[in-house]
């Protein structure tokens, strides 16, 4: 069939797309009060992709009485206009996610009724400004409920006014009840951006996380120093050569520099379908391997910074201290002292639940990898032992079990998934198979908890379907 014309007719296409397939229609779940509060059935924290394409796959199920929540402003939400300094996304122009199956909410059935099938045809990769376009289209177009500018705080254990377990969730709009929260903070789900000490200590003007505001303009005709060699490390660099540094030099910690990237050989089914399966000695084995490796960056990335002669990499060379005279600053290197004026961290994320704000009730007795199993001394890995060990619906597990029994209904939904189901709360490529999982578990404790009152309501129902004619019966 022909692309639609527009976005009008693409939008008429969605809507009777998602007409079609709503079997069951029926309602299952009934309104919870707490004090005579509302409790919704989920809270979403978090309005990015994950979150919201979460929201719609809970809408298809007839879950309708949820809510997402996100600090920032509306078009503001994940990485797109704000760290993510690339400028396409790395994923195929053609890998469906946030559609859930729905032809008509694809992104590339979005760019075609805009721009044309020959524009599509002609498209390498996905800019990320239409990405963020088409993420807020998505959105709107299947209704996900989203509240902008609420921050999320700390998660505590309640009871509805019949005596379910639900949560009471502190906001910057006063507290909210849900039966279910998912966490789809994507990387700060269960941790923090993390750089080492040493330049965390360095005064606030000197010194930036890849993923923090930074005034690439302020950096003009200054030396930049950025320490990793992923990709979102190589946009860092690439963005203060673009606004007229006078100097980059990108500092790789191993003696060579990641150039394959792993996530391209395990985006296929049987991987991202049942990896969480496998046992946990395979587990750790696969995604131990993968997270060693880290995430390499793309050709168009590197050709990006090769395009300026002012750029260096320094391969083995980490950083093992830093200090300050106040204006600059002095790196201490294997190879010698090194001076910037400017330093950026590609560092990532580091895994700790106790300094997540929505966790401080409970973080202390989430399970970790370390607490479940311990690999060969060939695979050990400390900081993969921080990832926590979660449950088969993504929710968090008891270190010791019934001291937090009611953070089971806390599900996680971010790159803190990773160890335990692979590429699956934070990537686009497993977004089809993942978030499906993810809803289902979340439906599956919604009907578990309420199994006594959907089985007096099996033996009360009596809806006939046809009146017998006495008169006919001998």
């Amino acid at each position: 069939m022909p692309a639609p014309r527009s976005l009008a007719a693409l939008e008429h296409d969605a809507r009777r797309d998602l007409d079609l397939i709503a079997h069951p229609r029926m309602d299952w779940l009934q309104p919870k009060t707490s004090g005579g509060r509302p409790v919704l059935d989920v809270l979403v924290v978090g309005g990015g992709q994950c979150g919201v394409v979460t929201a719609f796959a809970l809408m298809r199920d007839r879950v309708r009485n949820l809510l997402v929540l996100d600090r920032a402003a509306y078009g503001q939400e994940g990485p797109w206009q704000t760290y993510a300094r690339m400028h396409n996304l790395r994923s195929w122009k053609d890998q469906s996610g946030p559609d859930l199956g729905v032809p008509s909410l694809t992104y590339q059935a979005w760019h075609e009724a805009q721009f044309g099938t020959a524009d599509w045809a002609a498209l390498r990769y996905i800019p990320k400004e239409f990405w963020n376009d088409y993420l807020l289209w998505l959105r709107r177009v299947v209704g996900v409920p989203v509240r902008n500018g609420v921050n999320a705080g700390r998660i505590s254990p309640a009871r509805t006014d019949d005596g379910l377990p639900c949560l009471s969730v502190e906001t910057s709009d006063g507290p909210m009840l849900a039966r279910k929260v998912v966490l789809a903070t994507g990387q700060e789900g269960a941790g923090v951006w993390w750089m080492p000490d040493f330049v965390t200590a360095l005064p606030r003007p000197l010194r930036a996380h890849s993923a923090d505001p930074i005034d690439f303009a302020a950096l003009r005709g200054k030396v930049v120093a950025v320490l990793g060699a992923g990709a979102s490390a190589f946009d860092n660099a690439a963005m203060a050569l673009e606004a007229g540094a006078a100097a980059v030099h990108l500092f790789c910690r191993r003696a060579e520099p990641m150039v394959v990237q792993p996530y391209r050989w395990l985006t296929f089914a049987g991987f991202m379908r049942h990896i969480h399966e496998m046992p946990d000695e395979w587990r750790w084995r696969f995604m131990a391997h993968v997270l060693g490796l880290r995430e390499g960056f793309p050709p168009d990335t590197y050709a990006r910074v090769l395009h300026f002669p002012n750029f260096a990499m320094h391969v083995g060379r980490a950083w093992t201290d830093a200090r300050s005279d106040g204006a600059r600053v002095t790196l201490t290197t294997p190879r010698g002292d090194f001076e910037a004026d400017f330093l950026i961290c590609g560092t990532g994320v580091r895994m700790d639940p106790t300094l997540v704000p929505e966790l401080a009730g409970c973080a202390h007795n989430i399970a970790r990898w370390s607490d479940r199993y311990t690999p060969p001394a060939e695979e050990a890995n400390p900081r993969l032992g921080e990832f926590p060990y979660l449950a088969d619906d993504y929710s968090f597990i008891e270190r010791v079990p019934g001291e937090t029994p009611w953070m089971r209904d806390i599900h996680l939904f971010g790159i803190g998934t990773t160890l335990s189901f692979g590429p699956a709360g934070a990537s686009i490529n497993a977004m089809g198979i993942a978030v499906p999982r993810l809803a289902a578990g979340i439906t599956r404790g919604l009907f578990a908890a309420e199994l006594p009152r959907y089985y007096a309501e099996l033996r009360a129902y009596d809806v006939k379907q046809v009146e017998i004619d006495p008169s006919r019966i001998s």
